[in-house]
């Protein structure tokens, strides 16, 4: 079984959790001996991992003739291409060149990040995916996110092969249901050429058989997993005592992740005590809004800003805290609480997010209640019993929760639909 994938990013350079997501599925994957994956990028940066898959750069694939010295591109890419390749459809719908702005070697260039031309790059990248589509050999197309839809169909518009897309958000959860009507097109098109979709939880699937209208027999539940973490990670130490207790909030600081609540529920824990600190973690356009809020509410002595971690910091902070939040007001999965899980620290989810239907060993509150969120949060710092129950079930649940294990249920469907 080949499979070609479509991606927007792949670590270690990520800008959330859909790098994460994507690293861990095809991990978890390739454990199939009989399975091979080819991930496309809009631009590697030459340190991914690629002992269990191969990864295309769509920035170093020639789309244009122009006249090039051909060995020299033999010479840069490990194999020679016919240019007559590159040149003589432009008669297709996605393909009429004359217009792009190609470098040397005839290919489109790709800021590898959410540049603000973010809608010029999708179509580029399905551009791209066209000529990727006639050179490579493989039996389905996986699009990860609205971001590859495009390519996933023009893919399957040249090749004939089966499209496989992963809703691992909708624009219902990014805007709180002001939602943007090119993103949303974007979307609804991918999954009406879709034969199967499979999404990160079923509150995700009600969502797009509701608000998409698509036939839930080809729409699956597919929730993440998590990686066994490295031996490196495992081996971190706590490097603060145990005088104070931390509680840490960790990813995008976006109206979608619910930040603010955090911010507010802290205030009522410092209305109870003033043995507890408080970290936001990550980056985002609300950050300087959550400072000035925790200024506002007199905690900014207790509250901490890091910003955006990656890698090993990530591991780092969370073998230091003492709680994690997860407040989101709408996640579709959220892997974070499992990692944190991983790490034997006590998470608090939101039940509007869609971990919340496969963790149990946890504590699970209302996204908008903060006195909930607070008397959570109070009770695991100064309850010893329920903060060690919930640190060693909750590491036992999450060990178990494997992405070989989802890659066995990926195939299932790649076979069905093959």
């Amino acid at each position: 079984m080949k499979v070609l994938m479509f991606g927007w990013e792949f670590p270690p350079h990520i800008s959330g959790g859909l790098g994460t997501a994507s690293y861990g599925m095809t991990k978890g994957m390739a454990k199939q001996s009989d399975l091979e994956i080819t991930f496309c990028i809009p631009r590697p940066w030459g340190d991914e991992d690629q002992s269990f898959l191969r990864i295309v750069g769509m920035n170093s694939v020639p789309i244009t003739w122009r006249n090039v010295d051909w060995n020299h591109v033999q010479n840069r890419v490990g194999s020679y291409m016919n240019p007559q390749d590159y040149f003589d459809f432009r008669d297709h719908i996605y393909a009429d060149f004359n217009y792009m702005n190609t470098n040397d070697l005839g290919c489109l260039e790709f800021s590898g990040r959410y540049p603000d031309n973010l809608q010029e790059e999708i179509n580029n990248y399905s551009i791209v995916a066209g000529v990727v589509a006639r050179k490579e050999q493989f039996d389905i197309i996986h699009s990860h996110d609205w971001l590859t839809y495009p390519a996933g169909i023009h893919a399957k518009q040249v090749s004939g092969k089966p499209l496989v897309i992963h809703v691992h958000a909708t624009d219902f959860d990014r805007s709180r249901g002001n939602v943007n009507p090119t993103v949303y097109a974007i979307e609804k098109n991918g999954m009406d050429h879709a034969d199967h979709i499979m999404c990160v939880s079923e509150l995700t699937r009600q969502t797009v058989i509701s608000k998409y209208y698509q036939d839930p027999a080809k729409v699956t539940t597919m929730h993440n997993a998590v990686e066994p973490l490295p031996a490196e990670y495992e081996a971190i130490q706590r490097t603060r005592d145990d005088k104070e207790k931390l509680v840490t909030f960790l990813g995008r600081i976006t109206m979608q992740k619910g930040p603010e609540y955090f911010v507010e529920a802290a205030a009522l824990v410092l209305q109870r005590t003033h043995n507890v600190r408080f970290c936001m973690a990550g980056s985002g356009d609300m950050m300087n809004a959550m400072i000035r809020l925790a200024a506002e509410r007199g905690i900014a002595d207790r509250f901490h800003f890091p910003g955006f971690m990656r890698g090993k910091q990530v591991y780092e902070c969370l073998k230091n805290s003492d709680v994690y939040v997860m407040p989101s007001v709408s996640e579709p999965f959220g892997i974070s609480p499992l990692e944190a899980m991983q790490c034997n620290c006590p998470s608090i989810i939101s039940k509007q997010s869609g971990c919340a239907e496969i963790l149990d060993k946890c504590i699970k509150v209302d996204y908008w209640d903060t006195h909930a969120l607070a008397d959570a949060i109070y009770s695991i710092c100064t309850n010893p019993s329920l903060y060690t129950y919930l640190r060693d079930e909750g590491k036992k649940e999450v060990d178990a929760i494997t992405w070989e294990k989802v890659g066995y249920k990926i195939r299932a469907i790649y076979d069905k639909l093959v």
